[in-house]
């Protein structure tokens, strides 16, 4: 059975991901990329489909673990009755971007700190989300052994420690002294391709945390919870996949948001809304190179027609997302079915273009320069805006029932006509700025006629006296001031009928309007929604209360996933979730810009 979700760190390459258990087993690994099939995938079953543990053989052995500085580098601290030994892992990072991959390494360095201990590791490799039993052979010398393992286009090969079989699957032993070391690394190829060259283990780690904490070092950080910023920027970079520029909204398919349930989806691919939100977090602390990377990214993304415009692609632009059930893999704890693809693929969100443009034009204002292309595909989402300016969408949750005209996703239109006008008017830029003015104006008086309830407060869409915590959000993109009246009003009903246990859902699920059956936990982003909007509308003290309470949820090595299961304790949802940090980080920097006390 896995871990619980709270009990699993990540390793990143900038390509793709790993989740490591307290125990040492690494039980979640797509290769080469982020979207690829599975090798380690008893996160969603057990061992049977594909895991890696490295541990000490003293079954009492106690952990405790911790990132090297500011890296991915994982240090897992043993103590057992006979010594005390580390397990540093990572997935090291290439010297260079590059057209193809050709080679994904992972590294698991045992060294011994005192006394003596012995570890065992117990490989199963099953690649193709289980699907696949790989040729396995046995190569290399006694002193310098090699398990080769083959399926379809992927091959991996051990090096380091001597595997045996044992049942379909792999173990090693290896004993560490006080002062030595042993290396055992995993390196993914093409199958079609000689294994490449032994991995330099003492120099790719070095480069790997020199890159690390060179990024790090540039992060320009405030001082409310700067620790959970530095950790939430450095796992927003860790979910960006550095040839593509693509950013993905978690690094895990299927992770339940109700345990049990059905609501498991897979986020491992470039969600619009939320790149552009991960992406206006850099920028505000220093990264606009990010911005110009993912700006490109989009050009390629959308391409000709922006009337073909998904609100999600794959991590090079992909356009099939096809979604489906896996019969390969059970699920979390059961909680099935495990879905890779998604069909939100297929959804109109008309909240989308307003998130983008207002990402790009806050790179705009903190300096980016425009490119030969980036103006006129802005103008041309526009237009598009323009085109499908009466249509009901699905909103910001993709929803799977009846679309509506949601109140967030209307105000995000008229964000997207905002920053039109603003391109023109304070930039210089072309275009038909009369007439994103006269949209721009018609949306917020229909937003003002419709889209408010009786009781003077925002609705979830028009029609409804529902909330919704997206509705959150409307400050943040200055649709109105954080402190007008029907923000406040708005605030007062969140707090009346989303927040439970002292965190926000996104709505009530029992209203049917998503079109699913069961329920879900507090989302974690809503809750720092909630807090970003106290300190804007000067309550401090909550907002600066909020944070600390969301902060108390992430796991030991600073991560969070989507949602908090209050009853049961722990963490639910895809993990890490960026559209969680992301949010961390708006809201320490709104307490911080509030000045960080009430």
């Amino acid at each position: 059975m896995p871990s619980e979700i709270a009990d699993y760190a990540l390793l990143s390459n900038c390509r793709t991901a790993a989740l490591v258990s307290r125990d040492g087993a690494i039980d979640w690994l797509c290769l080469p990329r982020y979207d690829s099939a599975s090798v380690f995938g008893a996160l969603l079953g057990d061992d049977a489909h594909g895991s890696w543990q490295l541990r000490p053989d003293e079954p009492d052995a106690v952990a405790e673990r911790h990132y090297d500085g500011d890296t991915f580098t994982l240090v897992t601290r043993w103590t057992t009755p006979g010594g005390v030994a580390e397990v540093h892992d990572a997935l090291t990072i290439a010297p260079h971007t590059v057209a193809v991959v050709e080679r994904i390494d992972l590294v698991r360095r045992l060294v011994g700190v005192s006394g003596s201990v012995a570890f065992t590791h117990r490989l199963r490799m099953r690649p193709d989300y289980a699907r696949a039993l790989p040729w396995v052979r046995q190569r290399g010398t006694r002193a310098e052994p090699e398990l080769v393992a083959i399926a379809g286009p992927d091959s991996l090969v051990l090096r380091g420690a001597k595997f045996e079989p044992e049942d379909h699957s792999h173990r090693a032993q290896v004993t560490v002294a006080a002062g030595e070391m042993h290396d055992t690394v995993l390196t993914w190829h093409p199958s079609h391709r000689e294994p490449p060259r032994r991995l330099d283990v003492a120099a790719a780690l070095d480069r790997t945390r020199t890159w690390w904490t060179e990024w790090a070092d540039r992060i320009d950080v405030r001082e409310v919870h700067r620790a959970e910023v530095v950790r939430s920027l450095l796992i927003l970079r860790a979910l960006t996949h550095r040839d593509t520029g693509g950013i993905i909204a978690a690094a895990t398919t299927s992770l339940p948001e109700q345990f049990g349930g059905a609501r498991n989806w897979d986020y491992r691919f470039v969600w619009l809304r939320d790149a552009a939100l991960t992406l206006e977090a850099l920028v505000a602390h220093g990264f606009l190179q990010a911005a110009d990377h993912w700006r490109s990214w989009l050009l390629r993304a959308i391409a000709g027609d922006p009337s073909q415009m998904q609100i999600v692609y794959g991590i090079g632009g992909e356009r099939d997302l096809l979604e489906r059930e896996l019969e390969s893999l059970p699920g979390y704890r059961g909680s099935a079915p495990v879905r890779i693809g998604n069909g939100a693929a297929l959804q109109y969100q008309a909240d989308v273009i307003g998130e983008v443009l207002v990402a790009l034009h806050a790179a705009r204002d903190a300096g980016l320069a425009e490119s030969a292309f980036s103006w006129p595909l802005e103008r041309a989402l526009l237009g598009h805006a323009t085109a499908r300016f009466d249509e009901p969408d699905r909103g910001i949750w993709e929803i799977r029932g009846e679309p509506h005209m949601f109140t967030h996703s209307r105000a995000l239109v008229w964000a997207a006509f905002d920053r039109g006008v603003r391109a023109v008017r304070e930039h210089g830029l072309a275009g038909p700025v009369e007439e994103w003015e006269r949209m721009r104006d018609r949306t917020r008086a229909e937003i003002d006629a419709r889209g408010v309830a009786p009781g003077g407060w925002f609705t979830q869409f028009y029609g409804s006296t529902e909330v919704d915590a997206s509705l959150l959000l409307l400050p943040a993109v200055g649709f109105c001031a954080p402190d007008d009246p029907r923000m406040l009003a708005t605030v007062a009903e969140i707090e009346r009928t989303l927040v439970v246990d002292g965190l926000v859902h996104r709505y009530r699920t029992d209203t049917g309007v998503d079109g699913l059956g069961g329920d879900e936990n507090p989302f974690l982003a809503c809750s720092l929604w909630l807090a970003e909007q106290y300190a804007r509308s000067g309550r401090v003290a909550d907002a600066r209360a909020m944070v600390d309470r969301v902060c108390a949820l992430a796991n030991d090595v600073g991560m969070f996933s989507e949602e908090y299961d209050v009853a049961g304790r722990r963490q639910a949802g895809n993990t890490p979730q960026a559209l969680s940090h992301l949010a961390l980080v708006r809201a320490a920097d709104a307490v911080h810009a509030a000045g960080g006390r009430g």
